[in-house]
C-alpha cells in the first residue's frame, strides 16, 4: 500500500513543483518586461547633493517650494533630488503633474506621510491625507452629498449669505466709528468665516461655552475653540512637521523627544475640544432634537466609522473652510487695494452687471472679471503651496523618466502656477489672463490650485461661493486702498499660505 501510494504520489508531486517553475518562470517574464520597458527610458535629471544628505542643506528656507521653483529653471520641470535615504522627484508643471495626478495615477496613489502628520491625521483618518482606498472613496461621497456637493450648498446658501452680510456690517460700522483707521479685514472676515463652517459642520454657532473633561477640565468659548482647533495646529504643526527621522529610517530606534513631546501635546489640546463638541452633538441627538448637519450624519454612520475618524472628519473640514478660504479671499483683497487699475475694472463690470443690486451667487456667471480676479488670485497665492507627498509603489514613468517604485513624489503646485513657460510675467497679479477665450468662465480648475484627478479638491464649488460674491460685495461697497507700509507685508506662515500679518486696508465708501 505505502510503495502504490508513493508510485502515484511522486508523479503528482512532479507535476506540482512542474507547474510552480513554469508559472514563477511566466511571472518573472512579464514582470521583467515590464520593468525593463520602464527601466530603457531615461532618469530623472537630478539636483547635485551631498553624500548621506543628499540635498537637505540646500532645503534650509522655510518655504521649500520656492527653492523646488528656482531649481525647475536650472534642471527642468521634473527633477530628482535625495533627502537623505529617501529619493524624491519633484514635479514643476501643469502637464507633467497631471500627467502624474491623472494618468499615472495608479502607480502613485498613496500618500507618503511624516511621523508627526501621522499622528495629527490619528493615521490617515483625514480625506486629504489618506491612500486612494475604499475609505478615502465612502468619504467623498459623503462630503459631496452632505457639504460640498451642488445640492449641499443650495441648502446651505443661508450661511453663506449669513457671511457677506455679518462682513459687510462690521466694515460699515468701522468705517462710520473710525473713517481714517484701517480696517483689520483678516480678524474680521476670519471670524465669520469660522462661524459658517462651525453652523456647516455643527448645524449651530457655537454661542455657549462648552465644558472640556479629561486631564484638564475647562470650558470654552467660540474664540477658543478657533484658536485651539485651527490656529495652533496649522502654526504650530508648520514649525514642527519636520522629524529628521523621516530622512533616515534606519535611525528610527533613536528618540526624538523634543519634537514628539510637541505634537502630541498639539494632538491632546485638539481631541478633547473636537470629543466635548462631539459629545454635545451626542447629547442634542438623544433628547430628539434633529438638525441636518453634517457631524449629524457622520454620528449615524458610526457601525462604519470609528470615534477617532469622525473627529478628525469634523476637524478637517473646519480647517479646510475656515482656513484654505480665508487664504484666498485675503490674498485677492490684498491685490485689489494694491491694484487700483484692476480694482476699478472690476467695479465697473460690477456697476454694468448689477446695477443698484448687491452682488450675489446668480451673477457670477456675468462677470467674468470677477472670476478672473478669484482664479488669478488662486494661482498666484495657492493655499497649497505643495501637495502632500505621494510615492510610487510600482516602476511606473513620468514626463519620459524612469520612476522605479519606492521613489517620493512632489508635486510643486507653487511651481506649477508660477512657470515661466506656461504663464507670462507670472509674479505679476493679472486677472486679465483669464479672460483668453481659451479659457471657460466658469471652469474652476483654470490652474493647479484645486489639483486634478481622482483626488481633485471637492471644496472647489464652496470656495468660489464664498469668496467671488463677498469679494464682489466689498469692492461694489467700498474704495480700497492698502495702508501704509502694507505692501511690503507679504510674508507666509502655516501649512497653507496664510499672510503673516493680518490685511488692513483703508475703506472709502462708494458715493
Amino acid at each position: 500500500m505505502e510503495f502504490q501510494a508513493m508510485t502515484f504520489a511522486i508523479p503528482f508531486a512532479l507535476a506540482a513543483v512542474s507547474w510552480l517553475f513554469l508559472y514563477y518562470i511566466r511571472v518573472s517574464y512579464f514582470t521583467n518586461n515590464n520593468k525593463s520597458a520602464y527601466a530603457k527610458l531615461p532618469p530623472v535629471p537630478v539636483v547635485p547633493g551631498l553624500p548621506v544628505i543628499g540635498n537637505l542643506l540646500q532645503l534650509k528656507e522655510k518655504k521649500p517650494y520656492k527653492t523646488f521653483t528656482s531649481w525647475a529653471e536650472e534642471y527642468g520641470p521634473i527633477y530628482s533630488i535625495r533627502t537623505g535615504a529617501c529619493t524624491m522627484v519633484v514635479l514643476n508643471s501643469s502637464q507633467v503633474a497631471k500627467w502624474a495626478m491623472v494618468t499615472t495615477y495608479s502607480s502613485i496613489s498613496n500618500r507618503k506621510l511624516s511621523s508627526a502628520l501621522k499622528i495629527l491625521s490619528a493615521d490617515q483618518c483625514m480625506v486629504a491625507l489618506s491612500d486612494y482606498n475604499d475609505f478615502h472613496k465612502m468619504i467623498k461621497r459623503y462630503i459631496r452629498a452632505n457639504l460640498l456637493g451642488s445640492r449641499a450648498q443650495k441648502r446651505l446658501r443661508t450661511n453663506r449669505d449669513t457671511l457677506r452680510a455679518n462682513v459687510l456690517s462690521q466694515s460699515k460700522s468701522h468705517v462710520k466709528n473710525s473713517p481714517l483707521e484701517a480696517v483689520n479685514f483678516t480678524r474680521v472676515f476670519e471670524s465669520e468665516l469660522f462661524g459658517l463652517a462651525v453652523k456647516q459642520v455643527y448645524g449651530n454657532d457655537i454661542e455657549d461655552p462648552i465644558y472640556v473633561g479629561g486631564t484638564w477640565c475647562y470650558t470654552f468659548k467660540k474664540l477658543d475653540f478657533s484658536g485651539l482647533v485651527v490656529r495652533d495646529i496649522l502654526d504650530g504643526g508648520n514649525r514642527w512637521l519636520i522629524d529628521w527621522r523621516d530622512f533616515f529610517p534606519y535611525l528610527r530606534c533613536i528618540l526624538n523627544k523634543t519634537l514628539e513631546t510637541k505634537i502630541q501635546r498639539l494632538h491632546s489640546r485638539r481631541k478633547p475640544v473636537m470629543t466635548a463638541l462631539i459629545n454635545e452633538q451626542k447629547k442634542r441627538i438623544a433628547s430628539g432634537e434633529e438638525i441636518n448637519c453634517y457631524m449629524d450624519f457622520l454620528l449615524s454612520e458610526g457601525r462604519t466609522l470609528t470615534m477617532d475618524q469622525i473627529t478628525m472628519l469634523v476637524w478637517e473640514t473646519v480647517i479646510e473652510t475656515s482656513d484654505t478660504i480665508m487664504v484666498t479671499t485675503e490674498w485677492a483683497m490684498y491685490e485689489i487695494a494694491k491694484n487700483p487699475k484692476q480694482q476699478d475694472r472690476l467695479y465697473q463690470e460690477i456697476q454694468k452687471v448689477c446695477g443698484s443690486e448687491m452682488v450675489s451667487e446668480e451673477h457670477l456667471s456675468q462677470l467674468p472679471y470677477l472670476t478672473a480676479v478669484f482664479h488669478e488670485t488662486l494661482r498666484k497665492h495657492s493655499p497649497a503651496a505643495l501637495v502632500p507627498l505621494r510615492y510610487a509603489h510600482e516602476d511606473t514613468q513620468l514626463g519620459g523618466y524612469y520612476i522605479p517604485a519606492g521613489t517620493e513624489i512632489a508635486i510643486n503646485i507653487y511651481g506649477c502656477n508660477m512657470n515661466k513657460h506656461q504663464w507670462e510675467s507670472p509674479d505679476e497679479w493679472k486677472p486679465e489672463r483669464f479672460l483668453d477665450p481659451k479659457y471657460d468662465p466658469m471652469d474652476l480648475y483654470k490652474t493647479m490650485a484645486f489639483g486634478a484627478g481622482k483626488r481633485v479638491c471637492v471644496g472647489s464649488l464652496q470656495g468660489m461661493l464664498i469668496a467671488c460674491p463677498t469679494i464682489g460685495r466689498l469692492v461694489q461697497e467700498f474704495e480700497w486702498k492698502l495702508r501704509a507700509g502694507e505692501e511690503e507685508n507679504v510674508d507666509t506662515v502655516g501649512l497653507t499660505t496664510h499672510k503673516r500679518d493680518p490685511m488692513h486696508a483703508i475703506l472709502k465708501p462708494r458715493s
